[in-house]
């Protein structure tokens, strides 16, 4: 607990996921303008392991740790949402039929998330797609161009070219989507809140609202430095049959984004250096993409997961916190039993 720690997050569906030292907290706005909110321990032996401190060793821990955790908050997000939908239209079912007769049923919640096999398949497949995007897909095209270009080296800077180009594009093209959109804005009211802190700021809505919506440790910006350090690595492995050179390009992904991880981490820490800020440049302009300005009601959010995960730091108490008004849920998304109010003591009455 005495060393700096960098905390992080990632938006979901209509919330944020907040990880911290001891504990990960998701927090969503409901349907009905209410706050659920979930928490877990992080102590599985991804944690205590003493080798996921080592430098060029830790980005991939983190890596990893951050597509398990992201992909678990992404499905409680989607959890809290259609379970809320669905008691405001039982509600609304009896309010129109005046409350006669029996209550229907309720149905079960989802299943507690993703876990066990369907968690590992859905990773598999996100990995997937995503080095097949990124990776694969540049290759082929080049491979394909390949025969209109003399130089290996050339050729490898092509492929980069592409591979920057369809990074962009992608980010491009989903922001299209309302729905995407709106992960926006709680991504940059994630950003906020975490510059607010590290800034020493109150965290309060107010004072969040007056942060940035960039930030040095960033994923967008990792993965913009995973590219643009492929394009170097890459460029000294010549042009190898296409097996080979596939293989490489699949290969190499873990040491890229472990030196990427120490480049991103090297930087937050230096960036009040001229040079530091100067080289970081494009990484925070590409986060203008995938961030938007958040509403306060996404700030407030944001806030609720950030003081969960700073309460079980021992960073903030729970009155300092205050967190009554949120509604807890459990792994499924569905709300927990609220607690019996404490029995009041005859004499106290008296």
């Amino acid at each position: 607990m005495g060393r700096r720690y960098y905390y992080g997050g990632q938006a979901v569906l209509d919330g944020v996921m907040m990880r911290g030292q001891r504990q990960m907290a998701v927090a969503v706005r409901r349907p009905d303008g209410r706050i659920a909110l979930y928490s877990e321990p992080l102590d599985s032996w991804l944690y205590r392991s003493p080798i996921r401190r080592w430098p060029f060793v830790r980005g991939v821990f983190v890596l990893w740790d951050a597509l398990l955790l992201g992909m678990r908050a992404l499905t409680l997000a989607t959890n809290v949402s259609l379970i809320a939908e669905e008691e405001g239209a039982r509600a609304a079912a009896r309010a129109g039929a005046g409350d006669v007769g029996a209550a229907p049923a309720r149905r079960e919640a989802p299943a507690a998330g993703l876990s066990g096999p369907a968690l590992w398949a859905t990773l598999g497949v996100s990995l997937l797609f995503g080095v097949g995007l990124f990776f694969v897909l540049p290759l082929l095209l080049i491979h394909v161009l390949d025969r209109w270009i003399a130089s290996a080296i050339v050729s490898n800077l092509v492929e980069g070219a592409i591979r920057l180009a369809t990074l962009l594009g992608y980010l491009g093209l989903i922001g299209r989507l309302p729905d995407i959109r709106r992960v926006f804005g709680f991504h940059g009211a994630e950003h906020k809140t975490i510059n607010a802190y590290e800034a020493g700021a109150p965290l309060d809505v107010a004072a969040v609202r007056r942060q940035s919506t960039l930030h040095t440790r960033c994923g967008t910006g990792f993965l913009l430095v995973v590219v643009l350090f492929s394009v170097v690595v890459f460029a000294f492995l010549g042009r190898p049959p296409l097996p080979l050179r596939l293989l490489s390009r699949v290969a190499l992904v873990p040491f890229i984004a472990a030196v990427a991880y120490e480049f991103v981490r090297f930087g937050a820490a230096h960036y009040g250096n001229r040079l530091v800020r100067l080289i970081l440049t494009p990484s925070l302009a590409l986060q203008r993409l995938t961030t938007r300005e958040p509403d306060d009601g996404m700030i407030e959010t944001a806030l609720v997961a950030f003081k969960r995960v700073l309460v079980a730091d021992e960073v903030l108490t729970l009155e300092e916190a205050g967190l009554d008004d949120t509604v807890a849920v459990d792994a499924s998304g569905a709300a927990l039993p609220a607690p019996e109010p404490a029995a009041v003591p005859l004499a106290a009455l008296n």
